[in-house]
């Protein structure tokens, strides 16, 4: 089984491990619920190695992500980066990823852990012109630190003006070694950064955090509470919520789409669906009471099947079940009335809009001086 360079960290935390993908990782420290709550309220760190780093650079690496991914990766900037989907020629998703625009033409693609031979082996066969494609995960860590005090630790113990970084922006972390970089965008729902940096470095800046970050509350969060963030926050989990089945208008992400860009893999099939929708949807529903709707559960009106849960979870903010599922999109409305078939029983639920629960960020400007940050 895979290990991160911090599983020894893990393991003197007390952290209890658990397999994913492949990959032996902490499911939690003391418990979901508290690192959940940390998370919302202070700081918490994450151990996120296990996912993908991809370099496309060269001539050729923007025709290349732009024939694979569905957005217009010109329109991302120096320093800036989106969030995007590769699709097959059926306009289903392979996977969803982060695209940083590194320099004028470089970029990294940051890929699910389940994905990330699959990915590389796919950007490999579609290469376009003179491209380099590096799969650089090998030897390299990703520490992800989210919550309300994340900025304010991070600027303490990077020394450096974090907070100045615009969401969804990229800066380098130049005495962090090569190919180090910060960004801003997050999988909580919370305010949040990542750290892309080589393993010793990560785990110096995972003690530093953990040392300096205590009057921050900061604490190690393991993939039990990073489950329960992510659909507090509406963010679907490929695999789970949206697989090779799947398309982007089904996941309700048709705004990554960039659907009169030129050309790129499975236009035609998402510029149909575009003009004459889609017989399914994904939709947030509520429970007020009752047990945790789980994936593969039956969503019903009127007693007949119309879709199924894909993810589901008791939220702590909001206090009450929640859940995500394909339903038949003429249920799909918010405010529609369901029954969820949990066991042997049959529970009230509403849909609502996602996301369920959210943390307001408010819109910054790019800090150009953070195109220079320097951290010690």
């Amino acid at each position: 089984m895979n290990r991160t360079a911090l599983y020894p960290e893990h393991l003197k935390r007390g952290a209890k491990m658990t397999e994913f993908h492949g990959w032996e990782m902490p499911l939690y420290y003391t418990s979901v619920l508290e690192e959940h709550r940390g998370v919302r309220t202070a700081v918490g760190i994450f151990d996120v190695s296990h996912m993908g780093q991809i370099l496309v650079t060269g001539p050729g690496a923007l025709p290349t992500l732009n024939t694979l991914l569905v957005s217009d990766v010109a329109e991302v900037g120096d320093g800036r980066a989106c969030y995007s989907l590769f699709v097959n020629e059926q306009g289903c998703i392979l996977d969803d990823v982060i695209v940083f625009h590194l320099g004028p033409r470089d970029y990294l693609v940051v890929v699910n852990c389940a994905n990330r031979a699959k990915d590389y082996e796919w950007l490999l066969g579609h290469r376009r012109g003179t491209t380099k494609i590096r799969n650089i995960s090998a030897g390299r860590s990703i520490v992800a630190i989210q919550g309300p005090n994340a900025a304010p630790v991070l600027d303490e113990v990077l020394e450096t003006n974090v907070s100045g970084l615009a969401r969804f922006g990229l800066a380098p972390l130049r005495t962090m070694g090569e190919q180090a970089w910060i960004s801003r965008t997050g999988y909580t729902g919370s305010d949040g950064f990542e750290a892309f940096l080589s393993d010793p470095h990560a785990v110096r800046l995972w003690h530093r955090l953990l040392e300096r970050g205590r009057a921050y509350d900061v604490q190690p969060v393991g993939l039990g509470a990073r489950d329960t963030l992510r659909l507090e926050a509406g963010l679907r989990l490929c695999g789970t919520d949206m697989d090779e089945t799947t398309s982007p208008y089904e996941a309700d992400l048709g705004w990554a789409v960039a659907i009169n860009k030129t050309s790129f893999i499975g236009k035609a099939v998402l510029s149909q669906q575009k003009v004459q929708g889609v017989a399914r949807r994904l939709i947030g529903f509520e429970l007020q009471a009752g047990p945790v709707p789980r994936h593969g559960c039956a969503i019903l009106v009127n007693g007949r099947q119309i879709g199924t849960v894909t993810s589901g979870t008791f939220s702590p903010c909001l206090n009450r079940p929640i859940g995500m599922g394909y339903v038949e999109t003429t249920f799909a409305r918010p405010g529609t009335t369901l029954e969820i078939a949990i066991r042997t029983q049959v529970h009230p639920a509403t849909i609502v809009k996602l996301p369920f629960w959210r943390e307001s960020i408010a819109n910054r400007r790019p800090d150009r001086s953070t195109n220079s940050l320097v951290a010690t």
